[in-house]
């Protein structure tokens, strides 16, 4: 009898500690005292399915745009691009635009543009998909 509470409060803590981790903040290399999420994050989606994660962050005296490709999409496609920014309100292209190839994350460069109406952008790039997003408005 013992075996078997042991066993059952065991797989308990296991669920628990699954439902339960804390969220690892994204760590921005160019910021090193730190970035904090600014607005909503946006999905890229191909069909119904999640692919990516685009968000703004702010940090440094800066904007920066930031996109992580989801594992689950990550391994059935090895040849593709990304792309990150910071959209201002009114611009027609991305500010910081920076990417990366066949890598699971990408930020933009920093943008000076703490006092202006700023999305975080993204997009992906492959031979059988291609599509961005924007995150909410932040001013």
């Amino acid at each position: 009898m013992q075996k078997r509470i042991g066993a059952a409060v065991l797989a308990a803590a296991a669920v628990a500690m699954t439902f339960t981790g804390s969220a690892q903040a994204e760590t921005n290399p160019a910021c090193p005292s730190g970035v904090t999420q600014i607005g909503s994050t946006a999905y890229l989606k191909s069909g119904g399915t999640t692919i990516a994660s685009v968000k703004q962050f702010k940090g440094c005296g800066k904007n920066w745009g930031y996109v992580y490709v989801w594992d689950s999409w990550r391994s059935s496609h090895r040849e593709y691009r990304i792309y990150a920014g910071v959209q201002v309100r009114g611009a027609e292209f991305p500010s910081g635009y920076n990417s990366a190839t066949n890598k699971q994350e990408v930020w933009s460069y920093g943008t000076d543009t703490l006092t202006k109406c700023t999305k975080g952008y993204g997009s992906i790039v492959a031979a059988s998909y291609s599509d961005g997003a924007t995150t909410g408005e932040r001013c």
